[in-house]
């Protein structure tokens, strides 16, 4: 049970939503990891400068890396130091790293990119609990918090929005390059990925309506580029007439690309999500038709400075914030 000493407004109930992963690189500063118990980062060397705790979903994952810097660099520009925590995807390692500096009091507030949601709720309540104020992905129903309070605030994605651009940019390249007809490989996020549904139904919606006579031929699941080539080129291989790929995100996207490199093929028309340095060069380059770019350096701004609000006054209700997004073609 939680541990509900202060009259903290927790739904107990059970909650079905997946991780964020559809996120861009951030440049700038330098990071830390640190387990939760280590001497990383600074926040217990007695300096005047306060200190937050960041936990992205895994370092391994340059998306992640950068932000991670990002986060540093800013942090220092507004005087806090930043200890980052690398969960290496492990949702239970994520909230006891969490869990740890926030007990330990090294930390004045922290920023989680959670990997599970409903996990992390029992961190949710300790932390409202202990006065340190998190910034965590998702909206409040993810977390069982009945609604915005004192002590947190999120940051998510409109993934209606997101996915709507997404199918109209597929749709427009197959409309500008294929007369309108299409045979399309569609890939898309693993069940249990936050915001999949939306996302999906705003993908499909916006193709038929843009380009009514392009077809999915097949599906496959987005993974980690190496896998998302071979399982593209798979795909290829049962449907060698697929010149239309709605990559998802940015491993994916570059998977595909991988894929029909390694076939010898051109691919006219492929839309993604994301947008870190490497997608935005191939579009610049004529290779990717489109990107629904997440703008996370705005967004780290936005959340960083949230955070550092809460930590300020306490009393402040926390807000829900929207990740901004940017649709990038060769030609913007």
């Amino acid at each position: 049970m939680f541990h509900t000493s202060k009259p903290r407004r927790m739904a107990f109930a059970a909650i079905a939503v997946g991780s964020l992963f559809s996120l861009a690189a951030c440049g700038g500063g330098t990071s830390s990891a640190d387990s939760g118990s280590g001497d990383a980062g600074s926040g217990d060397s007695g300096s005047a400068s306060k200190t937050i705790a960041f936990s992205p979903i895994g370092l391994a994952i340059p998306a992640m890396k950068g932000l991670s810097e990002g986060v540093t660099g800013y942090g220092k520009s507004k005087g806090y130091d930043v200890i980052v925590q690398d969960p290496n995807m492990d949702p239970q390692k994520q909230v006891t790293d969490l869990t740890s500096v926030i007990e330990s009091g090294r930390v004045d507030g922290a920023w989680a990119i959670m990997i599970a949601p409903p996990a992390a709720a029992p961190l949710v309540q300790r932390a409202l609990d202990k006065d340190v104020p998190l910034i965590l992905n998702g909206t409040h129903t993810d977390y069982g918090v009945y609604g915005l309070e004192a002590g947190i605030s999120f940051s998510t994605i409109d993934y209606e929005t997101q996915g709507t651009a997404m199918g109209e940019e597929l749709g427009n390249c197959i409309n500008e390059k294929l007369d309108g007809k299409a045979e399309v490989l569609y890939i898309e996020s693993p069940a249990g990925t936050a915001g999949k549904a939306e996302q999906d139904k705003a993908i499909k919606a916006a193709l038929a309506a843009t380009a009514p006579d392009a077809e999915i031929v097949s599906t496959v699941i987005v993974s980690d580029r190496a896998k998302a080539q071979t399982d593209v080129g798979a795909a290829l291989q049962g449907n060698p007439g697929i010149n239309a790929v709605m990559g998802q995100n940015d491993e994916g996207s570059l998977g595909a690309l991988g894929a029909y490199a390694s076939a010898g093929k051109e691919l006219p028309c492929l839309t993604e999500t994301g947008g870190n340095d490497e997608v935005l060069a191939a579009v610049k380059d004529g290779k990717i038709y489109a990107s629904v770019a997440l703008q996370f350096q705005a967004d780290m701004a936005q959340s960083f400075d949230a955070l550092v609000a809460m930590i300020d006054d306490p009393t402040a209700t926390g807000v829900q914030l929207t990740v901004p997004q940017e649709v990038v073609k060769a030609d913007s």
